[in-house]
């Protein structure tokens, strides 16, 4: 009889551990993509700036403390770690689904049947008194064995789900390593165009002055003289604008760090930054699998995937063993009478979905589309990252060449400058030529900084849209 009891209990286990090593659902794999060889004419290389640390790319020390002083107060970096610590409680909580689960109960009741019932005249006929009482404390069990792996798929969506906000992480923070970069440098713009204009002021100030001469010498009338100050008054102008432009962008970059709205001190300047001609970008496989929101999409695919499996396993028979045992009486005074007060229940079952009204096939199709819509979304992320890649390359081809004109026409006008002052105080030009010149002067000053910046921003946009700035 023993033998047979251990022979039973054998198969038994041997069944459910069959059972348990089944998983319903597919395995994730990574679905095709249509990805080219490089980025543009960009030639591929084994290496991209994305891999390097944001320290090491970015190495002025003031634009490093900025970025340092954002990645630890910036406001929606710190909700996006929030978003990543609460899925990794989840993620805990899911590693810990296949262990049974145990609850603790004590009570105490008393029941008084009535009379006239079959309880109360029993309790009557045999001298029980006129009320029962029943005191218990007990510890149950309940364990559903995983046998379709639909546990185990849970916790992979669990997994899935925390790496998705660990990701959605960084890409917040690539996206705030850009952003402080690209106002640091319009920042040292606008300083630099504010110094073009004052010092066209000051210019403007000298040619006036040189005009009243003129004209007390019965050279040029009252005319010249206005159309001068008018274009001393146009640079003037520039100068407030510029000045409230540099506060604005002063109070957007401290805020971005996390801090009230005030002034950035800061000593370079905008030409102490070189944009380098070899930014290597690696090919876009490695980018796909480096860029943290295009990882983040991918996660979130992961997670949908393994849902499917979680639902699909929800159709299937579950084995669900339950067990209590603790103290009983009915007398608080042999409550804990061991071992007379103890006792013990086991059981095992196993529930068969029938009929639910669709709910089991609805929640597997709409798990089935939801994959579906995630295939969709990581797709969409790594075309649209892609393009942004061929975008920052194109636009650094293109204001290369901008640069370079911009500086040859930077210095023919304020060779033209020299030229028309000359001219003019020989009497060889007028002096609309000699405005001209230092209007057309100003304009061109003022567009080569702003260049000289676009250049800059076009490089942080290839640093983050290959996947750079959370390391």
């Amino acid at each position: 009889m023993k033998r047979r009891y251990h022979t039973t209990y054998f198969i038994v286990l041997s069944l459910v551990v069959g059972l348990a090593a089944c998983r319903v659902g597919r395995n994730y794999e990574r679905p095709p993509m249509a990805l080219p060889t490089q980025f543009n004419n960009a030639a591929p290389s084994d290496s991209s700036i994305a891999a390097m640390e944001w320290r090491k790319f970015f190495t002025d020390p003031t634009l490093q403390q900025l970025i340092d002083k954002a990645i630890t107060g910036n406001l929606d970096l710190q909700l996006a770690v929030k978003r990543a610590d609460a899925a990794q409680q989840y993620l805990k909580q899911a590693k810990l689904a296949w262990l049974p689960g145990f609850n603790g109960q004590i009570s105490a009741g008393t029941t008084f049947p009535s009379k006239n019932s079959l309880n109360g005249m029993n309790m009557s006929q045999f001298g029980m008194g006129d009320h029962i009482e029943d005191y218990n404390a007990s510890i149950s069990m309940a364990w559903e064995i995983d046998i379709w792996g639909k546990i185990r798929r849970q916790k992979e969506a669990a997994l899935a789900t925390y790496l998705q906000s660990y990701e959605g992480a960084h890409a917040v923070q690539t996206s705030i390593v850009s952003a402080v970069a690209n106002s640091y440098y319009n920042l040292l713009m606008l300083d630099n165009q504010l110094e073009i204009a004052r010092k066209n002021v000051a210019l403007s100030d000298t040619i006036v002055q040189v005009m009243r001469l003129q004209k007390a010498a019965g050279e040029v009338t009252e005319l010249a003289i206005q159309q001068a100050i008018t274009q001393q008054q146009a640079a003037q102008l520039l100068v407030p604008q510029l000045e409230q432009g540099i506060a604005i962008q002063e109070n957007a970059l401290q805020i971005l760090t996390g801090e009230l709205p005030g002034p950035v001190t800061r000593t370079a300047r905008l030409h102490d930054f070189v944009v380098s001609d070899n930014l290597p970008t690696g090919i876009p496989a490695e980018m796909v699998s480096r860029r943290p929101d295009v990882r983040a999409s991918e996660m979130g695919l992961v997670a949908a995937n393994a849902k499917v499996g979680v639902a699909q396993a929800s159709m299937y028979p579950s084995l669900n063993i339950t067990a209590s045992g603790g103290l009983n009486s009915f007398k608080a005074s042999n409550w804990f009478n061991i071992p007379a007060s103890l006792f013990g229940l086991a059981a095992g079952s196993i529930a068969q979905p029938i009929f639910q009204k669709r709910a089991l096939k609805t929640q597997l199709e709409v798990a089935r589309i939801a994959r579906e819509e995630a295939v969709i979304q990581f797709r969409q992320s790594a075309l649209y990252a892609i393009g942004e890649v061929s975008d920052a390359l194109v636009k650094l081809d293109k204001l290369k060449t901008r640069q370079e004109l911009a500086g040859k026409q930077v210095a023919t006008s304020q060779l033209a400058i020299q030229q028309a002052q000359l001219l003019f105080k020989s009497g060889m030009a007028t002096y609309l030529e000699v405005i001209t010149a230092q209007g057309r002067s100003l304009e061109s000053e003022l567009n080569q900084a702003n260049i000289d910046r676009e250049r800059l921003s076009a490089m942080v946009d290839l640093y983050r849209s290959l996947g750079g700035g959370w390391k």
